[in-house]
């Protein structure tokens, strides 16, 4: 991936796909070589490297080849980013029940 951030879009358009994921699944336990992710999948050669070039995009995996051997890895960058908007959400969204806690509690507190 060419830019230093990534696209938050580009992540939650690339987990939305069950296949996408599942590579991802598999890309978490180890490299991969493309051959080995079709069959694993039951898709075509084509279908993966489809797969992987959306999930290269948003930086969730990176691919290399080595002689007639592509192999995939998972990268951290799409994790990083999905992992700072969901902390980011998880703290506005607990900030806003914490005031309606003490909204809830001071009408309460005034029957």
């Amino acid at each position: 991936m060419t830019k230093s951030r990534v696209d938050i879009d580009r992540v939650f358009h690339a987990l939305g796909d069950g296949t996408r994921r599942a590579i991802v699944d598999r890309l978490s336990q180890g490299p991969v070589s493309v051959s080995q992710l079709a069959d694993r999948l039951g898709i075509t050669l084509t279908a993966v490297g489809q797969h992987l070039s959306i999930l290269e995009e948003s930086g969730l995996a990176i691919t290399e080849k080595v002689g007639r051997v592509r192999t995939c890895h998972m990268a951290a960058k799409g994790l990083d980013a999905l992992e700072q908007w969901v902390r980011n959400h998880r703290t506005e969204w607990e900030q806003r029940m914490d005031r309606l806690t003490d909204l809830l509690g001071e009408s309460e507190t005034n029957k």
